[in-house]
């Protein structure tokens, strides 16, 4: 997984399917078609609902997501991203786009694809709850010049480049908001992985790939300092 702790995300997207009937008459329950519709025309069926999921598969599924992102989500390896006390709402929409392919970056096709494939909504959203609640990962302070760059450069952004302020959607705090996810305390390796893959657009998203873009390889290493220590 991307963002229990980005999961990244994640930690970061769904299908949209378009069911096409014809009109059913629904006056007296007879389930006729109007007149108006084609000779032998009928109604589509309404997709069946997911099914729930149970206490023991979440707790199953988590377990399963812990041999990569840490008991509790507190990942140890930073190409996997910790997903404790990360937005609910973001963890939803990453495991989304990986079930379906629309979140492509080298780890997510690697590591994710196939993990995401058969997960339901419910569980997905169980999921996202599971790591949402658990406490967050504590920031690692790095080198003191580095973070006051980097916290320089995520309350300003960089003019001079067409960088933003980083905080203007991430949060005072990078604690993050909704869908757009919580940054503090996340591994220094990762955030910069993302950056790299937004700048390329190996991992898709216009806004961030505008706003990394023209960030330079020290920025990225001073703003990540930054969020890590956080």
């Amino acid at each position: 997984m991307m963002t229990r702790s980005s999961a990244a995300a994640a930690l970061g997207f769904a299908a949209l399917v378009v069911l096409a009937g014809c009109a059913v008459e629904r006056g007296g329950g007879s389930g006729d078609a109007t007149p108006n519709a084609a000779p032998g025309a009928a109604a589509s069926a309404p997709a069946p609902a997911p099914a729930p999921v149970s206490a023991e598969q979440v707790a199953g599924t988590v377990h399963v997501c812990t041999s990569c992102h840490g008991l509790g989500g507190h990942s140890i390896s930073p190409t996997f991203p910790n997903l404790a006390g990360q937005r609910a709402d973001y963890i939803v929409v990453q495991l989304k786009a990986f079930r379906d392919h629309t979140r492509a970056d080298p780890h997510a096709h690697t590591y994710m694809w196939g993990m995401a494939k058969s997960l339901s909504d419910p569980m997905i959203h169980a999921l996202a709850a599971d790591f949402a609640a658990e406490p967050p990962v504590a920031g690692q302070p790095g080198d003191p010049g580095e973070m006051a760059a980097g916290g320089k450069i995520f309350r300003d952004g960089v003019a001079e480049h067409d960088v933003p302020a980083c905080q203007a959607c991430h949060g005072e705090h990078a604690e993050g908001q909704e869908a757009i996810p919580k940054l503090a305390g996340q591994h220094r390796e990762y955030l910069a992985e993302q950056l790299r893959n937004f700048a390329s657009n190996a991992r898709e998203n216009e806004i961030m790939h505008q706003s990394s873009l023209h960030l330079s390889a020290v920025e990225i290493r001073d703003v990540t300092a930054y969020l890590a220590a956080q």
